[in-house]
């Protein structure tokens, strides 16, 4: 399988204040053949205004992966956390039983682009955690970095499911080669710029899922930011 979904395919929420792009069925849009993508749940791209954000809210059982692309998010919560992301940070808060939260944008002048991301965890209930770490331009550039994984080997981010998150920054003449596992499948998004997968153009928004091949060649890229999601198959 390789099967691209567009940008402007994706569900739209305008609420003034925020502005959201769903890959994935999420409150009000519902799509039944772009419901999950195996642990996969959502990735919705938000713009939120200056001084604007979420409430506090809760969640349980959920692993919610924090990506900025631009400007600050600034984040509390039940466990006694505060922390402002900031591009290169990789978030991650792992809902267990039950946890509270808010997230906003702190700046006066700036809005905050950035990437919510939801994955199933391996199984319910457990300590609500949370977890955030930086990784450097420098060290996705030209390539894909590993930045989440299930056992948090090497000083990445650690989540409750068999799956792994790498990102990578491709421009010019760079090109990185995943290999992908058997019994796997990877879901790619572009966050932004544009480049070619396994020679098919990708613009900013678009997505493509991938199983059954051995390995997705990353090149031509134009300032090209992009996630990767190595999965299990089948679940």
């Amino acid at each position: 399988m390789f099967e691209i979904r567009r940008s402007d395919a994706r569900g739209r929420a305008d609420h003034g204040w925020l502005q959201s792009r769903h890959s994935f069925s999420f409150a009000e849009y519902y799509d039944p053949a772009h419901v999950q993508y195996g642990v996969l749940r959502v990735i919705n791209e938000d713009r939120v205004a200056p001084g604007q954000g979420f409430d506090t809210h809760g969640h349980r059982d959920m692993e919610i992966v924090s990506y900025v692309l631009a400007g600050q998010l600034e984040h509390r919560d039940s466990m006694g956390n505060g922390s402002v992301i900031v591009p290169g940070d990789v978030q991650r808060m792992s809902a267990g039983t039950g946890v509270l939260h808010s997230e906003r944008n702190p700046s006066a002048s700036e809005p905050v682009h950035f990437l919510q991301i939801w994955i199933r965890p391996a199984t319910a209930g457990g300590a609500p955690d949370y977890e955030q770490k930086h990784f450097t331009a420098d060290a996705r550039r030209g390539q894909l970095k590993l930045v989440v994984a299930p056992d948090g080997a090497g000083g990445v981010v650690r989540i409750r499911q068999d799956a792994r998150v790498y990102a990578g920054l491709i421009t010019g003449t760079e090109r990185a080669v995943f290999a992908l596992p058997p019994q796997r499948r990877a879901y790619l998004h572009v966050a932004r710029g544009s480049l070619a997968v396994d020679g098919e153009r990708l613009e900013a928004g678009d997505a493509v899922k991938v199983e059954d091949r051995r390995e997705i060649v990353l090149d031509g890229g134009r300032d090209a930011e992009l996630l990767l999601f190595d999965l299990p198959a089948g679940r």
